[in-house]
């Protein structure tokens, strides 16, 4: 029987309808990625080919090499947004408008030109975090920025428009949509019951059980009770913390290993799908710390909304999250996989 559930945050209404589907491990296939080779001479991430970027914003290197990379950012060749211009508003009419300002940054994971975040070392996941942290740092100096987005497109399917491992951020002049529903349904929970609607999601997601992915002494993953997406998994702090560039970056080696996980789970059981991943943070300013708690978002692309979930925005979603985190976290997997 097909259920209706509600988001006890956002307030949207999903429909979690698995007799849509056979039985969920048909969406175990193998992507269309094919054999690639650690190292193409013609991707401009490679190793050697640092000229045909943008000069680097920040690198992380082995020691005091200067020569050689293990993480590089530099500012996206074809950004979607632009530092030069006014955050200053227009009116035309009814419409408003204004220049394309914000920050448009690419996060090169790793000279490795194959590899997926789930068989990188978590000294070398942990460096991607630092990068994200000292990014967020940096540009929030700029007050015209109110947001930063941190995400990852892995695979064609995701958005990816190149193989080599890397991550993007945009900093924007205002918060968008999909956060400040969040916002909002954070600031009427609290209003109601005093505290944060994360944090008691952790508590009960770990008594339930049944939607747990996995845990670790500080992180808990789980498939959301109105998830849009099959497989769709969201990863917490245990602990209330709105800002994720304001956490100590001790804890990052093992948020580091607890991702990479979550992801090998993942690549496990869906045969190294496409996904896309977003941090969602507080926002830069105008917000205190009651209002939010960051989290991470992982959606496989394994499915595709139609007429009736963009015409209503309601989704459907044709594996249960129950199903969706028995399945991963039933992956068993090698500690040489992991290593």
């Amino acid at each position: 029987m097909p259920e209706l559930r509600k988001d006890p945050i956002t307030f949207e209404w999903v429909i979690i309808a698995g007799e849509r589907k056979d039985r969920p491990h048909n969406f175990s296939k193998a992507w269309e990625n094919g054999e690639l080779p650690p190292y193409d001479k013609n991707c401009p991430f490679c190793p050697g080919n640092e000229h045909l970027t943008p000069p680097e914003i920040m690198a992380l290197r082995d020691g005091q090499a200067s020569t050689g990379w293990l993480v590089r950012v530099v500012p996206n060749k074809y950004p979607a947004l632009r530092i030069e211009g006014s955050t200053e508003r227009v009116g035309k009419g009814m419409f408003d408008y204004m220049d394309g300002v914000g920050a448009h940054e690419v996060i090169i994971e790793t000279p490795i030109h194959n590899a997926r975040i789930s068989v990188l070392t978590i000294e070398q996941v942990q460096r991607v975090l630092v990068a994200y942290k000292e990014r967020i740092l940096d540009l929030q100096k700029d007050t015209r920025f109110l947001y930063i987005l941190v995400f990852r497109n892995e695979g064609k399917e995701a958005g990816a428009s190149l193989h080599h491992p890397h991550s993007q951020l945009i900093a924007l002049p205002f918060v968008p949509h999909e956060v400040m529903l969040e916002i909002e349904g954070m600031k009427r929970y609290y209003a109601f019951r005093e505290r944060c609607p994360f944090c008691d999601m952790v508590r009960e997601e770990i008594s339930f059980g049944e939607r747990v992915v996995a845990e670790s002494p500080n992180f808990l993953a789980v498939e959301p009770f109105a998830s849009k997406y099959p497989f769709e998994t969201l990863i917490l702090p245990k602990l209330h913390h709105p800002s994720f560039a304001d956490e100590n970056e001790c804890i990052f080696e093992e948020f580091a290993s607890f991702l990479r996980e979550v992801l090998a789970r993942m690549d496990k059981a869906l045969s190294n799908p496409p996904y896309n991943y977003t941090l969602h943070n507080t926002p830069l300013r105008g917000h205190n710390a009651n209002d939010f708690h960051w989290h991470l978002e992982i959606i496989p692309r394994i499915s595709t909304p139609a007429g009736f979930e963009l015409g209503s925005g309601i989704y459907i979603n044709t594996v249960p999250p129950e199903e969706s985190a028995r399945i991963l976290r039933e992956v068993t997997y090698g500690e040489k996989e992991l290593r």
